[in-house]
């Protein structure tokens, strides 16, 4: 009779089994044990855990839940940029594509494909150190995410430990989403319960699921995850994507299985058709194909652009349509005054979800469809998210239908309405006291991108709002806990917890700042442009269109804006305002060294960084990594194969370094 098994043979056994039928379970969706007897085993791991505490061990199945509940998420600086993808919409595009990253190899180059489906749900970064995963980040903006380990950790598609040998560092990056099925019992459960505000689609259901304060509730939801490319690897050189993909399979982390390594560009076309045939067969949410060169090597060639590489596209399945009516045609009015006109529709399930309303974006696009209210339209999920009405069946017509007037007037206030330029589309309410342009600018100032004010959701807008307690963007800093205990459904804690966010975004970035204040035509990239180069909102405020103009990627029309903005008299009154409630914004100054003030470019294959660690090493040492050659490009570091940049830097007369040579001015 043989010996029973120490309890630490036992726990790794354990272990072991867990992890295999986790991975059985959520990865391949085929289960060998029954819930009881997966139960049964993780209990008894649990028993033997507590009775050994000296065995226990943080990537042991039993400790995917824990640390209580986080008030907030730190930030984490992406050593790679998480990028995003250009789009291709047919066939022709994908085509151009091909023949445009073609141009960039040699001409002996003969690359391969993988095409993988663009899963719509968020993306994740997971590093793994020594087998173990240490951090979870989110995408975030691509260059700074979010540090959510503790709730991945409680994914069980997530392996805490990977098999076999993997790199000694790796960082995945994937995608975390919820199937459809999952989705629609969660929505059932929630109209079980008589709650009515369920998640609008599976996309955002995840967004919200991952980003839990508490851990217990994110275990609680269905998340699901896919790998599909790495950001980091030590240890390990790949010369193929496709290989990088098998390996991860063997490490145990999950791989969609319809991924395809295509050897010729008609295979990546037959793919991607039968992707777009298939769209309404995939368990999840998939709103195109993503097309990959499959040698690294190439790839690396190939490099980036500013915001996404060369050598990977995204093609977008076409939106899906349906045929519903038109009741009406509401205003709506955004926080720049935009007027838009909205079709309020029969429901209609479109592309997964009910359709009760589609924008028709502005009255040029009205007068294009002749759209009327009584109308039988075509409407169409773009992208998977966004419905418009994309036809008119003029044969459904029975003389009824009511044509749709411009309003003279606001529909939010009553002010008047105009183009605010020449060739502009939009007609945009001319109040600046409008309400519902102060509600939608309250609500862009505290969204996670710009200030981050937690709590201050549009309930709690509406009601300071209707209170006239908040008249501007800087009254918000000035809410009292005995003001917000009026407001309904406000009890201590959640006052509390509001006050403190407050206090919190007193401290945030100039760059923050800026884009939520909402200055038309900056976007978040522009507003971290603008707040780096000049560092305070005086300078900032104080600044020339032609100082404007002269930064790197604001053009004319930006640096028009921002000088008009801050030449406001309403506007200089908010600054103003925000100073004297101690609000003063700075940008943490670059930082100095070797390369302060220098604009850098990149071109070829480098052999000693990859093209994003080389732009992050000029940054941090004060410099600019520009995407393109300009006469204000002070140096070009040309690697192997260096193309079209390396030669308009001879013709413009810009010094090309060698790697050798760029490293020693990293040290100077």
């Amino acid at each position: 009779m043989s010996a029973a098994p120490s309890p630490r043979a036992e726990i790794e056994e354990l272990r072991r089994a867990i992890r295999r039928h986790d991975r059985l379970y959520h990865n391949d969706d085929a289960p060998e044990i029954s819930d009881r007897a997966y139960d049964a085993l993780f209990a008894r791991l649990k028993a033997l855990e507590e009775e050994h505490p000296d065995l226990q061990s943080p990537d042991s199945p039993t400790r995917r839940v824990g640390g209580g509940v986080s008030n907030d998420f730190a930030s984490v600086r992406h050593a790679v940029p998480m990028l995003s993808l250009d789009n291709t919409y047919d066939a022709e595009d994908l085509v151009a594509w091909r023949d445009r990253a073609q141009k960039g190899l040699a001409a002996g180059d003969a690359p391969h494909f993988v095409v993988e489906l663009k899963i719509d749900g968020l993306g994740l970064a997971l590093l793994y150190e020594d087998g173990v995963l240490t951090r979870a980040a989110t995408r975030g903006d691509g260059e700074t995410g979010e540090d959510v380990t503790a709730n991945a950790r409680t994914i069980r598609a997530i392996p805490l430990r990977l098999e076999g040998t993997p790199p000694r560092r790796l960082e995945v990056r994937g995608e975390v989403y919820v199937s459809r099925r999952d989705f629609d019992r969660y929505v059932k459960t929630l109209a079980e319960r008589g709650e009515d505000a369920p998640p609008a689609n599976p996309r955002n259901f995840a967004a919200g699921s991952l980003r839990q304060k508490d851990p217990t509730v994110t275990a609680r939801r269905p998340l699901r995850y896919y790998v599909h490319s790495y950001g980091a690897v030590e240890g390990r050189v790949y010369e193929s994507h496709h290989q990088f993909l098998e390996d991860c399979r063997a490490w145990g982390l999950p791989v969609d299985p319809e991924t395809r390594l295509c050897r010729a560009f008609d295979e990546v076309l037959r793919t991607c058709r039968t992707f777009e045939k298939k769209r309404d067969a995939w368990p999840f949410d998939a709103d195109g194909a993503v097309v990959k060169i499959d040698q690294i090597p190439l790839q690396r060639r190939l490099g980036f652009t500013f915001r996404s590489p060369r050598w990977a596209v995204a093609y977008k399945f076409p939106g899906a349509r349906a045929l519903t009516r038109v009741r009406a045609v509401d205003m709506s009015v955004g926080r720049t005054g935009a007027v838009t006109p909205v079709a309020k529709l029969d429901p209609v399930a479109c592309g997964g979800v009910t359709i009760a309303s589609a924008s028709l974006f502005n009255f040029d696009e009205v007068r294009r469809l002749d759209v009327r209210v009584g109308d039988w339209v075509w409407i169409e999920r773009a992208g998977e998210v966004i419905p418009r009405v994309v036809e008119v069946v003029e044969s459904k017509r029975t003389g009824a239908e009511t044509p749709v007037t411009l309003p003279v007037a606001c529909p939010a206030c009553g002010g008047s309405t105009a183009k605010s330029k020449e060739g502009e589309v939009v007609y945009r309410c001319q109040n600046p006291a409008c309400p519902a342009q102060l509600e939608k600018s309250l609500l862009h100032f505290a969204s996670r991108d710009a200030m981050d004010i937690r709590g201050l959701g549009e309930a709690v807008v509406q009601g300071t709002l209707a209170k006239n307690w908040v008249r501007d963007l800087a009254d918000v800093f000035t809410l009292t806990r005995d003001q917000l205990l009026t407001l309904e459904g406000f009890k201590g804690k959640k006052a509390d917890n509001l006050l403190a966010a407050l206090a919190d975004a007193r401290g945030r970035s100039l760059a923050r700042f800026l884009h939520g204040l909402g200055v038309r035509d900056v976007g978040e990239k522009g507003a971290r442009l603008l707040a780096e180069r000049f560092g305070s909102l005086d300078a900032l405020a104080a600044a020339e269109k032609g100082e404007l103009e002269s930064i790197h990627e604001v053009g004319p029309v930006v640096a028009e804006s921002v000088h008009g903005y801050f030449r406001q008299p309403a506007v200089r009154a908010l600054l103003a305002k925000f100073k004297g409630l101690g609000i003063d914004p700075r940008e943490a100054p670059r930082p100095t060294g070797p390369l302060t003030g220098k604009t850098v470019v990149f071109t070829g294959t480098l052999s000693r960084f990859s093209r994003a660690e080389a732009e992050r090493l000029v940054r941090e040492r004060g410099g600019n990594a520009a995407p393109s050659v300009s006469k204000a490009t002070d140096f070009v570091v040309a690697g192997a194969d260096a193309g079209s940049k390396r030669a308009r830097a001879e013709k413009l007369g810009v010094p090309i370094l060698t790697e050798e040579e760029f490293e020693k001015r990293l040290r100077l």
